[in-house]
């Protein structure tokens, strides 16, 4: 029996419905865990895992189990752990340590669990993972690792930067096959998603406020239109910014969108995008939401020091009533909202992202005499054959360059 800590044991049934369904909707997975099957890359290794617990981790999770992986797994988020997922996976012979509704002492607890598992290779979503086993707690000797986000990445950077890099780590997000399309479609419509299941409120004809235009902002501001928002951006990179105003979109600082905007969506990855001075100038009724990964973007110490009223109106949707009497709305606590409010990426995207974890753990173990302490990219060719297999997967067939055709675009002597 696997060792865990869930809310309930009883919860399995549910979730192995929703496992069955996910996994259905994740047809190139399923094509990398008939090959994991027969070849059994990770038969005796261990695998921590700091993921989001939803129904497409759950499949991910259960595609390296059957490569022969004995695996520990904790949630990377306190909000965002979807519990019959996590008895579901129990069932199937995985240590979970993962509840929604956890504190963040207890939430640190779970991610020392998976370090105390003595992996062999380290999945992570966000950094703390790698972060707590470079730590002077951590003393981890591991084949290596993976990255999922952009702002785990910034993390192992800084880290391979100052020379502390224990182990070799694979940058998942670098490859198309994840931030093109999990970052851009996946974040766009579940972060819609979370907001409207949160507040219920109609998006067309408001006000959309969208901090960042990187892949994740990209993604949310054209959804955003798409329901009939009208969309500001705000931006500090001047590329990005011309870029949006390009995209036909409005492009401002934030202290001036500040006192426009019916709802506002951080997604920088930064800290203090949202801050005491931008409350002060927002209209009553103000919704504020959060889809970066670290609950760090909007300010919300100083915005429970700054209201003399706060109440719980629905699940993730908090009223802070200012000393004005003006009214703003926090939802999920000002953590991730399309999981704290919603259930993440549609299985479809994440079809594509954990193709990329599961091949690039393979990777790892393949490779693992030829790889330095560094953070590597995703080779090309893996990044391709998921493309392909998704394409297949789809029945989509494409065109291929003929010999000549080669020829032509890789020579400098032109026959005309």
């Amino acid at each position: 029996m696997s060792s865990y800590e869930i809310k309930s044991i009883a919860l399995y049934g549910q979730g192995r419905m929703q496992l069955e369904w996910s996994e259905m909707h994740m047809p190139a997975l399923m094509e990398v865990k008939k090959e994991f099957i027969r070849q059994k890359p990770f038969k005796k290794l261990r695998i921590s895992a700091l993921l989001h617990v939803t129904k497409e981790t759950g499949a991910l999770i259960r595609c390296l189990h059957a490569g022969g992986a004995e695996i520990a797994l904790a949630g990377g988020n306190p909000l965002s752990t979807q519990d019959d997922i996590a008895a579901a996976l129990v069932k199937d012979g995985i240590h979970v340590f993962a509840w929604r509704g956890e504190t963040l002492p207890e939430y640190k607890d779970c991610v020392k669990r998976l370090l105390a598992f003595k992996p062999d290779i380290v999945i992570d979503d966000g950094g703390d993972l790698h972060t707590l086993a470079h730590s002077e707690e951590g003393s981890l000797e591991a084949i290596g690792g993976t990255e999922e986000t952009t702002t785990g990445i910034h993390r192992i950077k800084a880290m391979e930067r100052d020379g502390v890099l224990k182990y070799p780590i694979v940058a998942v997000n670098s490859a198309n096959t994840k931030y093109l399309f999990d970052n851009r479609y996946g974040t766009g419509q579940s972060t819609i998603d979370g907001i409207i299941r949160a507040t219920n409120i109609f998006i067309a004809g408001r006000v959309a406020v969208v901090a960042g235009y990187g892949w994740v902002g990209r993604g949310v501001a054209m959804r955003l239109r798409g329901h009939g928002a009208r969309v500001i951006i705000t931006e500090v990179d001047e590329f990005k910014s011309l870029e949006a105003n390009m995209d036909g979109f409005e492009v401002m600082k934030m202290d001036d969108a500040a006192s426009v905007g019916d709802i506002f969506i951080t997604a920088t990855g930064d800290i203090d995008v949202i801050v005491d001075r931008h409350f002060k100038k927002m209209k009553d009724g103000a919704i504020l939401s959060n889809t970066g990964h670290f609950d760090v973007e909007i300010d919300v110490k100083s915005l429970k020091k700054n209201s003399v009223n706060h109440r719980k109106i629905r699940n993730n949707l908090e009223e802070y009533v200012l000393k004005d009497g003006r009214r703003l709305y926090l939802l999920a606590e000002g953590r991730i909202v399309n999981l704290g409010a919603a259930e993440g990426h549609p299985s479809e995207v994440m079809d594509l992202s954990f193709c990329n974890q599961a091949l690039s753990a393979k990777y790892l173990v393949d490779k693992q005499d030829e790889l330095e302490n560094k953070v590597y990219k995703i080779p090309e060719e893996i990044d391709r054959m998921i493309a392909g297999i998704k394409l297949k997967s789809l029945n989509i067939k494409i065109d291929r360059l003929s010999e000549k055709q080669k020829r032509y675009l890789s020579s400098w002597e032109l026959d005309i």
